[in-house]
């Protein structure tokens, strides 16, 4: 990630990462602890899937996986494929994004904006439109693995690629540490594909054994906690699939905590109207798991966690409503 504070940058892609963090000084004043944000709906796609996006197109660039002008593949809920657009648009791949109906629409049309083909999946039977299960998910995947194989392309991989662990773990882990002066007690972050997880927390940790890590999952899904799955069509859209994640190391969870439907679109809410961030799901599901926290076993703490992306995202659904 180049610092592009007063610089002219040679393209969008050049003004992913940076992003500020800041105090939510208004949610917590009557609580004792803090909650430090770090504002990633600020990349240029509005996500901090942007990182993992420029991440994963320069390693395979470097390692020769990705030839020049060849097409670039990815299954996406519409943040990941957005950063991929940008990516690819500057730097001349074609992309093309896979992405079910159930996910909201403004993505497929900021996506196709950007030059991307999207192709949208029909959800399963009984799905519920809006809500992304991981059955749902498992469609996606099994079209971008027919197209991957019928056009030859590079298939960005979002799930195993180590691009996704190495943009947080060399930029965003970094970027926290220096904005924070490494005065924190605790990193949480939702189970999306699990790269901020993994690449934040195991670099946090390498700086200070003593920080805990928390992975929110939504709850009636903690699939990755080992817990009953009473509700995989939730409404977090972006992640908690109920599917394996296989970049985050287990040993650096401290607990798993989760967070309803309801929780995280409060705090979606509060977020605009007293911090005046306008954020989606999982954001809300980190602030909610947060504020929790602060309440009960973290009582003092100072917490940090990202705002993963921008609530214009979600205008179609009544998460603003």
């Amino acid at each position: 990630m180049i610092d592009y504070r007063g610089k002219i940058l040679d393209g969008a892609h050049q003004a992913i990462g940076n992003t500020p963090m800041v105090r939510l000084s208004r949610l917590t004043r009557e609580l004792d602890g803090d909650i430090y944000a770090k504002l990633e709906y600020l990349n240029p796609g509005f996500s901090k899937k942007d990182r993992i996006a420029l991440q994963i197109i320069e390693e395979a660039e470097l390692d020769g996986t990705l030839a020049p002008g060849q097409t670039v593949v990815e299954l996406t809920s519409g943040n990941t494929g957005t950063g991929l657009a940008i990516v690819c648009a500057v730097k001349g791949y074609p992309f093309v994004a896979v992405m079910s109906k159930g996910n909201s629409m403004e993505r497929a049309r900021m996506m196709r904006a950007l030059g991307a083909e999207v192709v949208l999946i029909e959800q399963a039977a009984g799905s519920i439109p809006g809500q992304v299960s991981g059955e749902d998910l498992a469609l996606v995947e099994a079209e971008t693995l027919h197209i991957v194989q019928k056009r030859g392309a590079f298939r960005a991989d979002q799930f195993h690629h180590r691009g996704s662990l190495l943009a947080h773990e060399l930029h965003t882990a970094e970027e926290i540490w220096e904005q924070t002066s490494g005065e924190f007690d605790v990193f949480l972050d939702f189970a999306g594909s699990g790269g901020t997880f993994a690449g934040c927390a195991g670099r946090l940790h390498a700086y200070n054994p003593a920080i805990r890590s928390y992975l929110v999952e939504p709850e009636g899904a903690p699939y990755l906690a080992g817990g009953a799955q009473t509700n995989p069509s939730h409404r977090l859209q972006g992640g908690g699939y109920s599917i394996a994640l296989p970049l985050i190391d287990r040993s650096l969870i401290a607990d798993f905590l989760t967070v309803t439907d309801e929780e995280a679109i409060e705090a979606c809410r509060r977020l605009a109207r007293e911090e005046g961030i306008f954020a989606g799901y999982s954001s809300g599901a980190n602030v909610a798991a947060a504020l929790r926290l602060l309440k009960s076993r973290e009582k003092g703490a100072r917490i940090v966690l990202t705002i993963n992306d921008s609530g214009l995202k979600y205008l179609s659904t009544d998460l603003y409503s």
